[in-house]
């Protein structure tokens, strides 16, 4: 089933508070990894500035979709929350470090969204 595109003046306080919360969230992911890498160790694992990476991207990747109304974004909101939840959980793993649960917090509130609008709007 084909639904029709969305018009800016269609999307919903939850569609426009998403894209506000995936672009925040893209920019903690991407200041957190360059933080990570700067301090090594642990932090610097490759899996893990992977993970956070990935849910950098596919967070811009989601506020594109919205933008843009496409009728894919639910699948991609959906896809963004479970990226954001893991990328929560393996911050949330260094929660003694102020910026990782920042970063944590960030991923929780943004996969929360996402979850909403791609239940709501599909």
């Amino acid at each position: 089933m084909t639904r029709q595109p969305l018009t800016w003046n269609q999307v919903n306080p939850e569609m426009e508070q998403c894209i506000n919360n995936c672009l925040n969230c893209y920019s903690i992911c991407l200041n957190t990894m360059t933080y990570c890498l700067q301090k090594g160790g642990v932090y610097a694992e490759p899996a893990y500035v992977t993970l956070m990476l990935d849910c950098a991207e596919i967070c811009k990747t989601c506020a594109d979709f919205m933008l843009r109304a496409s009728d894919l974004y639910t699948h991609i909101c959906a896809i963004s929350a479970v990226i954001c939840d893991r990328c929560a959980q393996e911050c949330e793993k260094m929660n003694d470090d102020p910026r990782m649960k920042a970063c944590a917090q960030m991923c929780r509130h943004c996969a929360k969204s996402c979850r909403q609008v791609a239940l709501e709007m599909a």
